[in-house]
C-alpha cells in the first residue's frame, strides 16, 4: 500500500495553478484577469493614521502579520528560516486555514514584492493543490494626509480535483477572511469599510 504523503508533491516540487502571474500587482494584468471572466475583488480601507501605525503595518504586512492575525498558521518551505525576515520573491509556504476542527493546508508562493517608502505589501500565487487557482495582494499605503490604507486585490477561479466542487463555500469563506484581514492592522478606532466595498 502506498503512503498517502508520498503520493502527494512536496511544496518545492508543485507548480503555480494559473497563467496571469503577477496580474495583482500592475494595472494591465489586473485588465487581463477581468477581460478573462476571472473572479477578481478590489478593496481599500482605512486601518490608521499617524507615523506608529505606518511603522506597525508596514513591518507587519512584509512578515505575514496579516495572515497570522487572521487566523492563518503560516509554515515556511525548505530554506526559510522562519517568519521574522520580510517576505522574498519565490518564496514558498504553506498557509494553514483554521475552519472549526479542519485545517485546511493551502500551498503558494510570493510572486511580487512592494517595498517603497509609502507602500509596503506583497501578491501570492497559488500552487497545485490549493483550493483555488489565483493570485492574491495585501498592500499597506500611507497617504500625504498620514492616514494609513490597506488595499485587498485578489483573482480567484476554481481549483482542480475535489477542491472545484467546494468552490461556492470558499467564496463565503474568502469573504469573511476578508473583514478580518482588514481588522488584523486596524487601529481599534479607525476601522470602517466604505459602501458597497462587500
Amino acid at each position: 500500500m502506498k503512503n498517502a504523503s508520498a503520493a502527494r508533491p512536496s511544496l518545492e516540487a508543485r507548480e503555480l495553478s494559473y497563467s496571469l502571474v503577477g496580474a495583482t500587482l500592475d494595472g494591465q494584468g489586473w485588465q487581463n484577469a477581468a477581460a478573462r471572466q476571472i473572479r477578481t475583488h478590489e478593496q481599500s480601507v482605512r486601518i490608521g493614521n499617524g507615523d506608529a501605525h505606518w511603522e506597525f503595518a508596514s513591518e507587519s504586512i512584509l512578515k505575514w502579520g496579516i495572515k497570522r492575525r487572521s487566523g492563518f498558521t503560516v509554515e515556511p518551505g525548505r530554506g526559510i528560516s522562519g517568519l521574522l525576515s520580510d517576505v522574498s520573491v519565490g518564496e514558498r509556504f504553506w498557509l494553514i486555514a483554521h475552519i472549526g476542527p479542519l485545517r485546511v493546508r493551502e500551498p503558494v508562493e510570493v510572486v511580487g514584492v512592494i517595498d517603497d517608502e509609502d507602500r509596503k505589501g506583497f501578491a501570492y500565487g497559488t500552487l497545485q493543490g490549493h483550493p483555488v487557482s489565483g493570485e492574491e495582494l495585501f498592500l499597506v499605503e500611507r497617504r500625504v494626509d498620514g492616514s494609513v490604507w490597506l488595499t485587498l486585490r485578489s483573482m480567484t477561479s476554481p481549483s482542480s480535483g475535489m477542491w472545484r466542487f467546494a468552490y461556492p463555500a470558499i467564496l463565503v469563506a474568502q469573504r469573511v477572511y476578508r473583514r478580518r484581514y482588514a481588522k488584523a492592522l486596524a487601529e481599534r478606532d479607525s476601522f470602517h469599510v466604505p459602501l458597497g466595498s462587500e
